[in-house]
C-alpha cells in the first residue's frame, strides 16, 4: 500500500509539473509545436483518402524540415562549448539527419509503397526529398517582412505551388 501511495504522489507531482509547462507563456517560434502537430495530423488525412504519394512526400518533407529547424534552433541556444565550435554546421547535419533517418525507417518498417517511380526513386521519398529541398531553400530567402506570419505564408505557399506543379506532372506527363 506504501509503494502504490508514493506512485500516486509521483504521479500527481509529474502532471501538475507538466501542466504548469504547458500553461505558461513562452516564446513563440516561426515553427511552432502546434503547427507540426497540426501537419502530421494532416498527413495522416491525407493517406487515408488516398492522395499521392508524391504529394504527401512533399508535405512529409516540410514537416521534417520544420521538426529539424525547430530543434537546431533549440540546439543553437544552448551554452555549450561543442555548440559554440559548431553553430553553422548544426542546422544542415540535423537537417540531414532527420530526413535520412526518416527515410531509412519508413524503408525499414514498409511504409514506402514501391508501385511506381519518379526520376528512380519510390514516390513517397521523391516527395520527401523534394519538400525537403524547397523548405530548406525557403529558409535561406531573405525576405523583407511585411506581415505577421509572413514565413509561414511563404512556407505554405511553395509547398502548395510545388504540390499543384507535382499533381500536373504526375497526370498530365509522367
Amino acid at each position: 500500500m506504501i509503494q502504490f501511495s508514493k506512485i500516486v504522489k509521483k504521479l500527481i507531482a509529474l502532471l501538475l509539473v507538466s501542466g504548469i509547462y504547458l500553461v505558461s507563456p513562452s516564446v513563440v517560434s516561426a515553427h511552432c509545436p502546434l503547427c507540426v502537430a497540426g501537419a502530421v495530423a494532416g498527413i495522416t488525412l491525407t493517406r487515408w483518402v488516398g492522395v499521392d504519394d508524391s504529394i504527401t512526400g512533399i508535405w512529409i518533407g516540410a514537416l521534417l524540415g520544420a521538426t529539424s529547424l525547430w530543434l537546431s534552433s533549440w540546439i543553437s541556444n544552448k551554452k555549450n562549448n561543442l555548440v559554440e565550435k559548431n553553430r553553422t554546421l548544426i542546422k544542415p547535419v540535423i537537417y540531414l539527419v532527420i530526413f535520412i533517418s526518416t527515410i531509412w525507417s519508413f524503408y525499414k518498417f514498409e511504409l514506402v509503397i514501391r508501385m511506381s517511380q519518379i526520376f528512380g526513386l519510390d514516390k513517397l521519398t521523391f516527395g520527401i526529398i523534394a519538400g525537403g529541398i524547397l523548405f530548406y531553400l525557403i529558409d535561406f530567402i531573405k525576405i523583407k517582412h511585411y506581415f505577421n506570419y509572413q514565413k509561414i505564408v511563404i512556407s505554405l505557399g511553395s509547398m502548395t505551388i510545388l504540390s499543384l506543379i507535382i499533381y500536373i506532372l504526375i497526370n498530365y506527363f509522367i
